[in-house]
């Protein structure tokens, strides 16, 4: 016993020698050595050991010898001995098929071994059945799990097998296969069976509800969560966070009201972070100022991850002031943390911030990840600095010893083409290491557009539509690009082919929050309560905007008329609609916050520009792509992006 105490605290930097000559010695050997060998490979060789030390000194026993699978199963590295192990037991049961085939099926590379060992088991229980459906569904195959499933119901003698643990893999088979009918199947299987009623199994219940809102039926998910029979903090956070993965963000948040409002119920760190994740993607920096104030007074703001969420919240709705200062307030900022300030500034178009935000991450010692650096390329591409952003490209894998992902190449490319360096873009495009993603064509095409590289724009176009051939996002920046070089019989065929295909451009909107109401417009729209004073805001400021030079660039309206009808179907963009509303319906300390879902065009810009410095109010404008604050006649862009 001593010999074993001794090499456990050594960390085993070379292969103990144990001595081991009761059962009981074994059982505290493994007792100690499991939970550690788990988490550290280097422990394998102590593990292999103590087999060894027991296999000579102990009689056989299936009981000793399924203990040993457990700890030998327990990690990839001691896997092949456990199999060693395995065949080497005269009898074995049914705990020791559980075990191997447990521990095959948690890697896609072991689950045919883990298919061949059940198809072997004399007998199979419930854990052999839920172990090999629940492997299956995990990695990729939840047609082969619903199959299983079915084959363990239609099998005699699995009665006691098909139990609220197979019945939550099969369900959650069916929420990865998104096939609703299978999963509605088992819903009225498991009624049928009486599985639900038993015990009221919360896993169970929230694999259902799963189950409807990953196959695109939120409803059906929220009546299975009204009659749950417990709801707890977990089960409560699930349900608001299927309103918002489905897009449905008012509901989720009147949901989380609701919870608030629950005896009993307590929203966690994850609670708040989902719903501030919602705020941040919906654009209701009211509703996050509240939840961050529900948040310092449950004392959940010292969580660092809820703390995250709240950073990236304010800085994803334009306030980088608030977003640094509960950053500057965390007691010890991680690396999410960090990225998430980085990243902010970037999108914020302060990338001289970001870079000295980036400078003082690596001086506090954390190590960064492939996401940092995807935040700080991000930012020398919004500020054209190529010769800074390829120096950091090249230091991630000569410094930092990280692979270049797809997104650190779509970044670079980014930066390339902004800049029209289209010789060196081609050349690392033709290079890379991984295949090039969707951002990197799209960041190709966005600098054809800048620079009206048609040629390149067409290969751009095409390797998009072979991954999204149904995007109509691609469709109009490639016939934008035809009808800025005065292409249009090229627009034309762009348009026949979205015609012939049923693809329609995503119409633009642009939408403001005041007074804790989310104002929606679209161009040309006067379905607004105060659409008179809107339009007469505009043609005011078009006057005032004329005096001062501003001359409008047809060149962003697609349509081949006149250059008067041109003029007048820019001036009505939804994102002038609403930044004018926001002018009449804001204090005038207050700045103007809209949100677009589209890239803002290139007049609305210099036009915005214009408006920030006639009414001296800051202007801020969400698009697709990043951040622009306006002030004074000034974006922080810098007319680059």
């Amino acid at each position: 016993m001593a010999s074993r105490s001794r090499a456990v605290s050594s960390g085993f930097t070379k292969a103990p020698t144990f001595s081991v000559t009761t059962a009981s010695q074994l059982h505290d050997a493994i007792d100690c050595l499991l939970p550690r060998l788990r988490g550290d490979p280097s422990l394998a060789p102590a593990a292999r050991a103590l087999a060894a030390a027991a296999t000579a000194s102990l009689p056989p026993s299936t009981v000793l010898s399924n203990r040993l699978l457990h700890l030998l199963s327990s990690h990839p590295a001691t896997l092949p001995d456990a199999l060693a192990l395995f065949s080497s037991i005269a009898a074995p049961d049914i705990c020791s098929h559980n075990t191997l085939i447990s521990a095959l099926s948690r890697s896609p590379r072991h689950l045919p071994s883990a298919r061949e060992l059940f198809d072997r088991m004399p007998q199979r229980d419930h854990f052999a059945w839920s172990a090999l459906v629940s492997g299956y569904a995990r990695h990729g195959q939840p047609e082969a799990a619903l199959a299983l499933y079915r084959r363990m119901q239609e099998e005699p003698g699995n009665d006691g097998a098909d139990n609220e643990f197979t019945a939550s893999s099969a369900l959650a088979a069916a929420a990865a296969a998104r096939c609703g009918r299978a999963g509605r199947e088992l819903h009225c299987h498991v009624v049928r069976r009486g599985i639900d009623a038993a015990g009221g199994d919360a896993v169970l219940w929230s694999a259902l509800a799963d189950m409807y809102a990953k196959c695109g039926r939120v409803d059906d998910a929220r009546r299975v969560f009204d009659r749950m029979p417990v709801r707890d903090a977990v089960s409560w956070t699930a349900m608001v966070e299927r309103y918002f993965d489905g897009g449905r963000g008012g509901e989720g948040f009147r949901l989380f009201l609701h919870m608030l409002r629950t005896r009993g119920v307590r929203p966690n760190e994850f609670t708040y972070a989902g719903v501030l994740r919602a705020c941040a993607e919906f654009a209701v920096e009211s509703f996050g100022r509240q939840v961050h104030g529900r948040m310092a007074k449950s004392g959940t703001g010292d969580s660092c991850f809820a703390e995250s969420a709240l950073l990236r919240m304010y800085s994803k709705c334009g306030d980088m002031g608030s977003a640094v200062r509960v950053f500057e307030a965390m007691a010890k900022p991680d690396l999410v943390s960090w990225t998430a300030v980085i990243s902010g500034y970037a999108q914020n178009g302060q990338p001289e911030e970001a870079l000295r935000y980036f400078d003082m991450f690596l001086r506090s010692g954390i190590k960064p990840d492939h996401v940092t650096f995807v935040g700080v390329l991000s930012a020398c591409a919004h500020a054209g600095l190529v010769d800074k952003g390829l120096e950091i490209f090249h230091s991630i894998k000569e410094q930092y010893c990280i692979e270049h992902t797809a997104d650190h190449y779509a970044c670079v490319i980014d930066l390339l083409s902004r800049s029209g360096r289209f010789e060196r873009a081609e050349e690392m495009i033709n290079n890379m290491a991984v295949k090039p993603n969707k951002f990197l064509w799209a960041s190709l095409l966005g600098g054809c557009r800048i620079h009206k590289n048609v040629g390149l724009a067409r290969r751009a176009a095409e390797a998009l539509l072979e991954i999204e051939p149904e995007n109509p996002a691609t469709y109009v920046t490639l016939a934008n690009i035809y009808a800025s070089v005065g292409l249009f019989d090229e627009v034309e065929d762009v348009r026949r082919i979205m015609e012939s295909k049923g693809i329609s451009k995503m119409p633009a909107s642009s939408w403001i929050e005041v007074g804790r109401r989310v104002h929606v417009f679209l161009v040309g729209d006067k379905s607004h309560p105060q659409a008179d004073e809107i339009y007469a805001l505009l043609k005011k400021l078009y006057v005032k905007m004329v005096e001062e030079g501003y001359v409008a660039d047809t060149e962003f309206v697609l349509h081949d008329v006149e250059d008067e009808q041109k003029e007048q179907d820019i001036g009505y963009h939804s994102e002038r609609l609403a930044v004018a509303f926001g002018i009449i319906a804001t204090p005038d300390s207050a700045p103007v916050k809209v949100f677009k879902n589209l890239r803002i065009c290139g007049d609305c810009h210099t036009a915005i520009k214009l408006i920030s410095r006639i009414v001296q109010r800051e202007i801020i404008v969400r698009d697709s792509n990043r951040f622009h604050h306006f002030k004074n006649g000034i974006c922080s862009c810098r007319d680059y992006w």
